[in-house]
């Protein structure tokens, strides 16, 4: 199913996340135009209505079945996400969603069950996949030029000034779904599943509280995941503290050569080479390419880089290395 231009969407919750969001939908005002928004507070409610002059809705149930818009948005706390994709779903509506898709293997499996019953697109919002370095990255791995993939490490640490009064539901498990790692810790994670190219199977993890003492889970987690073609991926993540200078965003090493990026810069090394290739990248606003990206599925048909197919596995790497941390075991990751 394709969808004529401008694609009409949906924000369902308008706070935090939401901003980089309307201001991605800004960048292609005549391709896609929000038509409609859901938020339960008041203010801010009113206030992206004026700002965009969409209507408003106090419930997102009642949102969904707005004529005037094909697709939504979800920006919601992460304990509300698979209420959305399900009543979108329900509704025939298109779906982006930010990360987490959801928070257990159950809802997981009502989030596949009512998009597949639905037929509609989901695409997971993780707009680190178009880093420019990223993408040239995976063109690499996909070419063959590494061959057999051995080996991937991801980094996402930062010194997050977060404290009790500004952390809101984010300090709490029952609505983030942990703590650090099931937040921005999603990010390193689906770059490993996307750079491993395969399926998850076993993660070990430790986890720490650091610094963010306040917050009910860890501020720091560290994982090994084994994918289904025999490579380890390797992450590091936290709110405690600054990555080490010098540190790679990710790397991966294969049977014939290795890649390694800050971000930006890619450097790939083939063994027996005398000189390693260095590709540049400007910096991008990856979550304007990211809706770029959805409207042009939702026009074209393609296939979202990540759908629920890939958003389930990446939660099924985050509940094993919960278990794991809990364990102190390898624990098998689940298939929903």
């Amino acid at each position: 199913m394709t969808i004529s231009l401008p694609v009409r969407i949906g924000l369902i919750g308008a706070g935090g996340i939401a901003n980089a969001h309307i201001a991605g939908y800004a960048t292609i005002p005549e391709r896609v135009k929000i038509t409609a928004i859901a938020d339960a507070v008041p203010e801010t409610l009113a206030k992206r209505v004026e700002e965009t002059g969409a209507r408003a809705y106090t419930d997102f149930t009642e949102l969904v079945k707005d004529p005037e818009v094909d697709a939504v948005d979800i920006c919601l706390p992460h304990h509300l996400h698979k209420a959305a994709i399900v009543a979108a779903a329900e509704a025939g509506k298109h779906i982006l969603c930010e990360k987490p898709l959801c928070l257990s293997a159950d809802e997981a499996a009502e989030v596949r069950a009512a998009v597949e019953k639905a037929g509609v697109t989901l695409m997971c919002a993780h707009n680190q996949l178009f880093m420019p370095a990223v993408a040239k990255a995976k063109e690499v791995i996909d070419s063959g030029a590494l061959g057999d993939v051995y080996e991937v490490r991801t980094t996402d640490s930062f010194f997050n000034n977060f404290d009790p009064s500004t952390m809101g539901w984010r300090a709490k498990a029952a609505t983030s779904g942990g703590g650090e790692y099931i937040d921005t810790g999603y990010h390193p994670t689906y770059l490993l599943m996307h750079f491993a190219g395969a399926k998850p199977v076993k993660a070990f993890a430790m986890m720490s509280t650091h610094r963010l003492k306040f917050m009910e889970d860890e501020d720091s987690a560290q994982i090994l995941v084994r994918f289904d073609n025999g490579s380890v991926g390797q992450l590091v993540t936290s709110w405690a503290y600054d990555a080490a200078p010098g540190t790679d965003r990710f790397s991966v090493v294969g049977e014939k050569g290795s890649l390694s990026s800050d971000g930006t810069t890619l450097r790939v090394k083939i063994r027996g080479e005398d000189e390693e290739q260095v590709f540049e990248h400007e910096a991008v606003n990856t979550f304007a390419a990211e809706i770029a990206d959805f409207v042009e599925c939702l026009e074209t048909g393609r296939r979202p880089l990540n759908t629920e197919a890939e958003g389930i596995a990446v939660l099924g790497i985050i509940l094993a290395a919960y278990e794991s941390a809990r364990t102190g075991e390898a624990v098998d990751v689940p298939v929903v």
